[in-house]
């Protein structure tokens, strides 16, 4: 053999002697070389090493050069980390939005349990996308460019939220509706609208929050504009969830 090709090939093996160690044989070689590798094929004076299962990455060594081969262990890799439950991932997306946005965690989490029962994937029958339903037209005007990913639907949703509590002077009621229905619908019938879904929707995040409130041990509680206020504050939801409860 030439030198240059002598020199090629110490080369190449050497390259390949630092590859991760994924196979499950081992060449040693004459010049002190060692190849992990898959498999091998002795095909007379060139023995073929397939370094992986697929039969297309091989190199092949004059078989002259193999002292022999030996069998190696393969590590096996670590398991992966269990991911952590959705509930613990969800919750620090909520808390955080909650901070930014100045929105009661809780509200949040009413919002997004009457929206999409906590299902991240939930898209309606009229397009409305995520845990907080964003529909198409308002998720383009947050800047939310994917509506199915949860921590940008959360602070999307929650921003929203702001925005109808700002809108409506901090009235919960009027916020919940508009959420619901549009704000269009709220400004026509100049309340909470006349309609059994919107009615339904706006009882069922009240009473979802004064029932939260009732086994609450903290140092917050909810005013009735859904900002977070001191607990030494009068001002709660459940004088108006007691009305808007028993109006629907």
């Amino acid at each position: 053999m030439k030198l240059a090709n002598k020199i090629g090939i110490a080369a190449g093996l050497l390259a390949l002697a630092s590859l991760p160690a994924s196979a499950a044989e081992m060449a040693n070689l004459q010049n002190g070389f060692a190849i992990r590798h898959a498999r091998h094929e002795v095909r007379g004076s060139v023995t073929r090493l397939y370094l992986a299962e697929t039969t297309d990455n091989y190199i092949d060594v004059p078989t002259a050069e193999v002292l022999g081969f030996e069998e190696i262990e393969t590590p096996v890799a670590p398991a992966p980390a269990p991911a952590p439950p959705p509930a613990a991932n969800l919750d620090e997306m909520v808390s955080a939005a909650s901070t930014r946005n100045n929105i009661d965690r809780d509200l949040i989490l009413s919002v997004i349990r009457a929206e999409s029962g906590f299902n991240p994937d939930a898209v309606s029958r009229k397009g409305a996308q995520g845990l907080m339903q964003l529909m198409p037209q308002t998720a383009a005007r947050l800047g939310v460019q994917n509506a199915l990913d949860p921590a940008t639907n959360v602070e999307g949703g929650t921003r929203y939220l702001g925005q109808l509590l700002a809108r409506y002077h901090n009235n919960l009621l009027l916020a919940l509706a508009a959420y619901n229905a549009g704000p269009e619908r709220v400004e026509q019938y100049r309340g909470v609208p006349p309609f059994r879904e919107t009615r339904v929707y706006v009882a069922r995040i009240i009473r979802d929050l004064n029932r939260k409130r009732s086994t609450q041990r903290g140092p917050q509680t909810l005013s009735s504009t859904g900002r977070s206020v001191d607990q030494n504050s009068k001002a709660t939801t459940t004088a108006s969830a007691a009305r808007v409860g028993a109006g629907s």
